[in-house]
């Protein structure tokens, strides 16, 4: 029984190994480095395009909150009930310094 199990471990891991190394050798083919090359330049085009929708995404919630029109001119309002005021400045941002950095 002991010999059998040894035999099949050994056996299983020779085919393991051999198409361990059959993929290893096909990689370093030309076919091989084209592939990962092309892989590589698909990865960071996805990589761009998601930094991209995620500034463009951020920039848009930053419009939207400051009452910005898409080309970043403030809107205009029909009338002074339009109007709107820019947002307040909490406590921390009025005690700031200013310039010169005096208070």
């Amino acid at each position: 029984m002991s010999r059998t199990l040894w035999f099949a471990a050994g056996a299983g891991a020779t085919v393991y190994a051999m198409n361990r190394a059959r993929r290893l050798r096909e990689s370093f083919t030309v076919d091989g480095l084209r592939d990962r090359a092309s892989s590589l330049a698909v990865g960071v085009r996805m990589f761009r395009d998601e930094v991209a929708q995620g500034r463009h995404d951020k920039e848009t919630e930053l419009r939207e909150r400051l009452g910005l029109v898409p080309d970043g001119t403030p809107a205009l309002g029909a009338g002074p009930s339009a109007a709107t005021e820019p947002p307040s400045l909490t406590h921390h941002e009025r005690s700031g310094t200013n310039q010169e950095g005096t208070n």
